[in-house]
């Protein structure tokens, strides 16, 4: 229903580069520093890498080549980020069981934060008045407030009075999202997850709240009077080209646009255009050109 991959009797490529990568890497540690019997890496670069690292000679003008950097490592096929369609995004959010889950569905989709980024953020962070909520960057674990909509802060509001009234802990420096139920805790990232699961097999689809951040960076990149910059920053990307994987076509754009084509052709032989009329000279510049006479 949503082009994930399910799993299959085979490791995916994703994964047998990494363990590949891993190997190659705990090899060459020992080594280089002769922590051992071994005499050579079971898994070894490809021949013309063997000398050096890749592109050691690369011309800055030119294009980097693509190489192989280990012997066994399989290719890996680039992913399309998957996007939650609006209806389907409608029927998930009417699947949630209570306002503390519609309120991080809501943020999730309307700041494009990672998961655990949007788990981490105290009750401080939700800064009403400005329309904001703060989150602590992965990688760089810096702060960075991001905007949000007006319904999540709604959400959000109905969520807290509610838990407030059951006893969850009341102050600025607290986590913002807890459990429903006693004891009460911070909610964690497999809580969360579970939650979206359930959801998910309501409608027997099959996405994952990192698909909740592509469907925000979607809707912002649709928007002409967005600048990718401003995308960019909000995402928390270093760099400008990491937003050049959504200008991909997604399967469901590329099977619409193929439909939408043989509908046109299809229309195009059922209704021919009419034909041109048939050639024939001017009255008036006849009668100029041989000396003719209206009447």
């Amino acid at each position: 229903m949503t082009g994930k991959p399910t799993v299959g009797k085979k490791y995916a490529p994703t994964t047998r580069a990494h363990c590949e990568t891993v190997l190659r890497t705990f090899y060459d540690f020992h080594l280089e520093r002769n922590t051992g019997s071994l005499l050579v890496n079971p898994f070894p670069l490809v021949r013309s890498r063997r000398s050096g690292r890749a592109n050691a000679h690369h011309n800055p003008e030119k294009e980097h080549e693509k190489q192989r950097t280990g012997l066994y490592r399989p290719k890996v096929p680039k992913r399309i980020p998957r996007r939650i369609p609006d209806e389907k995004y409608t029927e998930v959010f009417a699947g949630l069981r209570s306002h503390r889950d519609r309120a991080l569905l809501a943020f999730w989709v309307a700041t494009g934060a990672r998961a655990e980024e949007l788990l981490t953020a105290k009750q401080s962070d939700a800064v009403v008045g400005q329309q904001t909520i703060g989150v602590i960057r992965k990688g760089t674990r810096a702060y960075q407030e991001l905007p949000a909509t007006p319904d999540a802060f709604v959400w959000l509001r109905l969520y807290q009075e509610e838990a407030w009234k059951k006893g969850v802990p009341r102050r600025r420096a607290q986590p913002l999202w807890w459990t429903l139920r006693r004891p009460w805790r911070p909610l964690e990232y497999d809580a969360a997850r579970m939650m979206f699961n359930r959801a998910n097999e309501l409608l027997g689809a099959n996405w994952t709240l990192h698909d909740l951040r592509h469907t925000a960076t979607f809707l912002m990149l649709d928007d002409p009077n967005m600048p990718p910059v401003y995308v960019q920053h909000i995402l928390g990307h270093k760099h400008l080209s990491t937003l050049d994987i959504y200008n991909r076509p997604t399967r469901d754009d590329v099977i619409s646009a193929g439909l939408a084509h043989h509908a046109r052709q299809e229309h195009k032989r059922n209704n021919p255009p009419p034909a041109p009329p048939a050639l024939a000279y001017n009255r008036d510049s006849l009668d100029v050109l041989f000396g003719g006479s209206p009447g």
